[in-house]
């Protein structure tokens, strides 16, 4: 058994924290990968941590720095919030904030590990000026009656014939990554005000336009039932990762930016951050409403998600379990956290997909 003393913060010592400390102090966000995006307390890191037994580290503090930095023990506090929490009675034993503080019972080296009364929306209340702005998700308008850029295909567009899927412009799923159409992908005033340095070009026939300026990755698959677009999936995050750390920005388009393209977006969303199929749907269809993989696509995501969610086979063995104590409280409640859960895998339902994604064996 593995005990921790963990008190509670409210938001004017947090505050306090962030302004005098704030290199030692790390905010481990709890809530989900939405809401994160949607807004969060400025330096803080998102936990990406499923319910599923997946404990290592990694998953608790994403960035390998700061995780560093907390097995070297430079940081002072660990503070732990969720949405509105006001007590760590509040949250069920496995959710996500109690999992992250049972991997903290193991791997934080000196570090006073804190939960914030009142979780995030306390805190966005009280000290508004050190979060990030709820924002509309980011996207381009450019008129769809523009001359395309020299060496474009010919758009065919007019103001009242333009498909739904062509209007407007790329939508912005990450900082460093776009989703968009085969017309978007022909306009080189669109990719340039974007400031696009790539692009996945998920179709068998729609052409790169502009191979002498950017830096392309085909991905040859159609858009029906028999297409195996699972066995692409790692090398399209691998490609759009090495974009991002050197600085550029991915834009990743089919013919519609509906079904293909989409599923893309979505398995890089689901292996990189740690999430489920349905909340990266949510994610990215706030973005770009008319989103609709094909029903193949859907269930090669899905067996795509068992093999990303896959309890940790390498966590040590055993229950550890930790016992919480509230600042002046007088009594401990012992929480019991989950080392690996077995996955019940579906495969059998969707074998009819021949998707190379397995669920990994239980450990």
């Amino acid at each position: 058994m593995v005990n921790l003393r963990v008190c509670a913060l409210d938001c004017e010592a947090l505050r306090g924290l962030l302004q005098e400390r704030g290199s030692q102090c790390l905010v481990l966000d709890c809530r989900s990968f939405f809401s994160f995006n949607a807004a969060h307390i400025r330096g803080s890191c998102n936990v990406r941590l499923s319910t599923i037994g997946a404990l290592a580290l990694e998953h608790v503090v994403p960035n390998e720095e700061l995780r560093a930095r907390l097995r070297q023990g430079l940081f002072h506090t660990v503070v732990l919030l969720d949405e509105r929490s006001a007590d760590l009675e509040v949250p069920k034993r496995d959710s996500t904030m109690l999992l992250a503080l049972g991997t903290l019972c193991r791997e934080a080296r000196g570090a006073r590990i804190c939960f914030l009364k009142g979780g995030y929306e306390a805190f966005a209340s009280a000290c508004s000026e050190l979060c990030t702005k709820p924002a509309a998700p980011a996207g381009l308008s450019l008129p769809l009656s523009a001359s395309p850029a020299p060496g474009s295909a010919d758009s065919g567009c007019s103001s009242c014939g333009t498909p739904l899927y062509d209007q407007g412009g790329p939508v912005e799923i990450l900082p460093f990554l776009y989703l968009g159409s085969a017309y978007h992908a022909s306009r080189k005033d669109m990719l340039d005000a974007l400031g696009i340095t790539a692009l996945i070009n998920v179709s068998a026939n729609c052409p790169n336009h502009f191979e002498g300026h950017y830096q392309y990755k085909s991905i040859p698959v159609e858009d029906n039932h028999k297409a195996d677009i699972s066995s692409w999936f790692n090398e399209a995050i691998d490609f759009i990762d090495s974009v991002k750390k050197e600085g550029g920005r991915v834009f990743v388009h089919c013919q519609a930016g509906i079904s293909r393209s989409a599923t893309i977006c979505l398995a890089y969303l689901m292996r990189t951050n740690r999430v489920k199929l349905d909340e990266a749907f949510e994610f990215v269809k706030q973005r770009r409403s008319i989103i609709s993989p094909n029903f193949s696509f859907m269930g090669q995501l899905l067996q795509f998600e068992s093999q990303v969610l896959a309890p940790n086979c390498s966590a040590e063995a055993g229950s550890p379990a930790m016992a919480v104590l509230d600042r002046g409280a007088s009594t401990t409640t012992v929480f019991n956290f989950p080392v690996s859960i077995p996955v019940h895998t579906t495969s059998s339902a969707l074998n009819y997909l021949q998707s190379p994604i397995t669920t990994s064996p239980s450990c």
